[in-house]
């Protein structure tokens, strides 16, 4: 209430005239002075105008609103750093952290700026959620979300109510989207949940002794559960500031409880969420506002891969591949309903995901079904969730890389996943790892379905699988020494001698690998530092490669493409592997001589410190798709029809050409 009123407004008759009655006359200095007995102090005070509006005040919170005297106390010092300190006028205590202020109310004779700024220093200060400030005919409430965001409110909440009782209308996925929009209308949309995440580390996290990674992961978890149980429900979303710092963990708890039912494997069950009340109120003050869901998931994947990257990923020449060369590499390879796909150094699993994305399109196409910009929120029908469950498979060795891939992939799958974490190299001690307990509690199920689609089911070892489409990013950094490890591989014995090779790089045992895991006629997209197709030393390597497949089309990667964690330079290899099995139907029969499909991306996506780079309009504004995303500058494929025709449509053509199987009878992917 801003408006003037009088005191007669802004408090009952029955208040005012309760207070008189409480009032004593005493004489000082021959006049006749006011004295009342404080409900909290339990002495007499002289009335003067500002005790009197505190007096009112008092009498409102214990006999209106319910709080007891002994969570009410009156001129309380607050302290601003080692010296300084003042009074507060009233404060009421959390009723869960009975030292811990819950309403801050001021009533000095101050002017409404004055006093909103003092106001907001006390809650600053304590971290009081809820603010007042009133003169004794004016008022304001406020619900003090994050230590930037004052929301007006219209009361305040009884002992009995939460403070989410009486604030506004209750929040929805539409909420979001307005939000967004209004971010986008003021141009800011540049500031990313990695950018967020960023300032929360810094003025938050790094104090709240807990792991960065696993709290703010929690976080992420808890609210995606919370925005695609949402939407599906038409319910309110719960991931919301909007009560005291103790109710609000508890909330939260409660929701995340949730989540690792829904999505099991990722944490463990008994996990909980560890930042205090008051860091889990800034994190979630922050986060409440943000709508990680999309049609691609690519909000989440850059914050995961900004949080993965600082622990693991970077020391083992590991790196999440942008999701423009992702979505290139899955419309080249064109994988179908009825096809197996893998990953098999999989980081935070966008080969699979988008993968799953290209063929939900087609299924969804064929059930006369469009996706909407909400596309990875909305229940699939079974015909897509069937697919992701017996088709659709990734591996990675490092634990993060995991729990974020299968996190992601039981999002977009909509409760399935066949992510594991297993060593891809080092196949031969598989057995040792499925053998214990909580690993097979985790990854059982998808274990045993990667075990059937071995080349041969009754094969005792795990070399040979048959897989249709394999896309990986495999690491690059660092040589394998260990002996029992190299010893599978032929790439890892000399060529002249046989004898096996003392140390042989990462990346050289991925290409022979990633081989095995296709099927005759399989092909494969693999990232690779663009030295091994031009360095002389590597010629034993592409005669390994061109013995076992047909090579189709290597593309260079823009130099900036994976900074600004790395300066190699790479391109992307694509191979289909030799298949001359007439009585099958040759995918790719043997022959000496063919063209092989040559690009280069000239367009920069990302600048040399590692930020995006976005397409624009032709009034400089910034290019939306259909779904509401800003699109990244490339000339890697025809964005939505938005943009040119790109390096992806060009090969398909050449695909269509030479009659390769993936193609030969397959609808086209161009935008029409």
């Amino acid at each position: 209430m801003s408006a003037e009123f009088s005191e007669f407004v802004l408090f009952s008759e029955e208040e005012i005239r309760a207070l008189d009655a409480r009032v004593t006359l005493r004489e000082s200095r021959g006049k006749q002075v006011p004295y009342v007995t404080c409900l909290v102090r339990d002495k007499e005070v002289q009335l003067k105008s500002e005790e009197r509006t505190r007096q009112l005040w008092l009498s409102r919170l214990i006999n209106k609103l319910g709080y007891a005297p002994s969570r009410i106390a009156v001129e309380y010092p607050i302290t601003f750093g080692r010296d300084s300190s003042k009074r507060a006028d009233i404060v009421v205590f959390d009723a869960d952290r009975p030292t811990v202020p819950y309403i801050i109310i001021e009533v000095k004779q101050a002017k409404y700026k004055d006093g909103k700024e003092q106001l907001r220093s006390y809650t600053h200060a304590t971290g009081a959620p809820l603010a007042v400030w009133s003169d004794g005919i004016l008022v304001e409430f406020w619900h003090r979300k994050n230590p930037n965001y004052f929301m007006p409110i219209h009361e305040l909440p009884r002992a009995d109510q939460t403070i989410e009782q009486v604030v506004d209308q209750p929040w929805t996925i539409q909420t979001l989207i307005d939000l967004e929009n209004d971010r986008v209308k003021e141009g800011k949309f540049a500031r990313s949940l990695r950018d967020l995440i960023e300032d929360m580390e810094d003025e938050v996290l790094a104090n709240a002794g807990v792991d960065v990674f696993e709290e703010v992961f929690k976080l992420i978890f808890t609210k995606l559960y919370d925005e695609m149980n949402s939407h599906r429900l038409g319910s309110a979303l719960r991931f919301r500031n909007q009560n005291t710092a103790a109710q609000l963990k508890t909330a939260i708890q409660n929701l995340f409880d949730d989540a690792k039912r829904k999505w099991p494997g990722v944490f463990l069950d008994d996990e909980r969420i560890r930042l205090s009340p008051d860091h889990l109120q800034v994190c979630v003050g922050s986060l409440e506002e943000w709508k990680l869901f999309n049609s691609n998931l690519d909000v989440i994947d850059d914050a995961f891969e900004y949080l993965v990257s600082k622990s693991s990923k970077g020391e083992k020449g590991q790196y999440f591949t942008p999701r423009w060369v992702i979505d290139m590499c899955v419309k080249m390879m064109n994988p179908k309903e009825g096809e197996t796909v893998i990953d098999t150094a999989c980081g935070s699993a966008g080969f699979t995901v988008h993968s799953m994305f290209h063929v939900w399109r087609q299924i969804m196409r064929a059930m006369g079904r469009e996706e909407s910009h909400l596309f990875t929120m909305e229940a699939k029908p079974p015909r897509c969730i069937d697919y992701v469950r017996d088709n659709v498979f990734a591996i990675d060795f490092d634990e993060k890389s995991v729990r974020v891939s299968r996190c992601l992939n039981l999002i977009a799958g909509d409760g399935e996943t066949n992510v594991l974490h297993l060593n891809t190299l080092d196949w031969t001690k598989w057995d040792e790892t499925v053998k214990q307990d909580d690993w097979q509690d985790t990854y059982g199920d998808g274990w045993r379905r990667l075990r059937k689609l071995r080349e041969n089911p009754r094969q005792t070892d795990y070399r040979s699988f048959g897989f249709d489409v394999l896309m990986a990013n495999p690491p690059f950094a660092g040589d394998i020494r260990q002996s029992d490890m190299l010893s599978p591989y032929d790439v890892a014995h000399n060529e002249k001698t046989q004898k096996l090779e003392k140390a042989v790089a990462r990346d050289l045992l991925f290409i022979e690998r990633n081989l095995d895991f296709l099927k005759p006629g399989g092909r494969m997209a693999v990232v690779l530092p663009q030295g091994r197709f031009n360095n002389s030393t590597d010629q034993r390597v592409r005669k390994f490669i061109m013995d076992r497949c047909r090579v189709l089309a290597v593309v260079g990667l823009h130099p900036n493409s994976f900074k600004p964690h790395t300066n190699t330079k790479t391109s992307v290899l694509f191979v289909q592997k030799w298949n001359d099995d007439a009585s099958a139907g040759p995918l790719c029969p043997r022959v000496e001589n063919y063209d092989i499909f040559f690009a280069i991306q000239q367009v920069e996506s990302v600048d040399s410190s590692g930020r995006k780079v976005y397409r624009r309009n032709v009034d400089g504004s910034f290019l939306r798709d259909t779904h509401g995303h800003f699109v990244v500058a490339h000339d890697l494929f025809n964005h939505d029809g938005l943009t040119e025709d790109g390096v992806a449509e060009a090969f398909e053509e050449f695909a269509r050409k030479e009659g390769l199987s993936f193609f030969r009878a397959a609808p086209s992917t161009k935008i029409a």
